[in-house]
């Protein structure tokens, strides 16, 4: 059975279930990405993570356990980093995934880091204490990057912020060369994206509707990835998967 049809499969159940949960889960999650212009909830993106909540990210990724899991993820060369030249890291945050990409990359590849936040950068080059890593300010809609310069990606939790996931999706199928590899983690719109949601002003992300806009852009779901066995069982942890950028 090819990884598309186990995915579909498994959607089909998620769709099942889903109905009644997802009454709960308008209610707590947080809708402001509805009810104003993209522009208006950038800024409103940027304060959040430039502020007090922006602070308290790492701390929040290791209370978690998503800086861990995520460190396990690389270590365990589940996503393999070996052999990548060119990485970029979206939305960077405060280098919760740079410091694994350091750690696990090449010592020879090319690190690039951006963020919609400039004080979230300086966050992040004070925790990396590396000057391997090039931090640039950059909006997700709106790349500085010439087409194809990147053959491996990770984003991690940062199309929450776009109301139509195709603004960021896009931009970056442009600028990975054809072969490369992202890591996408998403929130999924299950009750505990919702609440991650009302935390951190984002939206939710259904897996098959994920699924299928990577397909329109030639953004092929490689792999499923979990990040332990228990969050597997239990569907947990959000969307987790590999994803190849289609040859032409």
């Amino acid at each position: 059975m090819t990884t598309k049809l186990r995915l579909r499969r498994r959607n089909d159940r998620f769709t099942d279930l889903g109905p009644r949960k997802k009454v709960i889960n308008r209610l707590v999650e947080h809708r402001l990405i509805d009810r104003v212009s993209y522009e208006q909830y950038r800024d409103k993106v940027r304060d959040v993570y430039s502020g007090p909540q922006g602070a308290l990210l790492a701390a929040c990724s290791f209370v978690s356990g998503h800086s861990t899991l995520g460190d396990r993820l690389l270590r365990e060369r589940r996503f393999d980093l070996r052999g990548a030249r060119h990485i970029l890291d979206v939305g960077s945050g405060a280098g919760q995934i740079a410091k694994h990409l350091l750690r696990y990359s090449d010592p020879e590849a090319e690190l690039t880091c951006f963020d919609l936040s400039h004080e979230m950068l300086c966050r992040a080059r004070a925790r990396l204490k590396s000057h391997r890593p090039r931090h640039i300010v950059a909006d997700i809609a709106r790349l500085p990057f010439a087409d194809a310069s990147f053959d491996c990606v990770t984003c991690g939790y940062v199309l929450e912020h776009l109301p139509d996931p195709r603004l960021g999706l896009a931009e970056l199928a442009r600028v990975m060369m054809p072969g490369a590899r992202m890591l996408l983690l998403a929130t999924e719109d299950n009750l505990a994206g919702a609440w991650t949601s009302r935390m951190w002003c984002c939206r939710t992300y259904n897996r098959r509707e994920l699924f299928d806009t990577c397909k329109k852009l030639g953004l092929h779901w490689q792999k499923e990835l979990w990040f332990t066995r228990m969050h597997k069982v239990f569907r947990a942890g959000g969307i987790c998967v590999e994803i190849v950028k289609q040859q032409p």
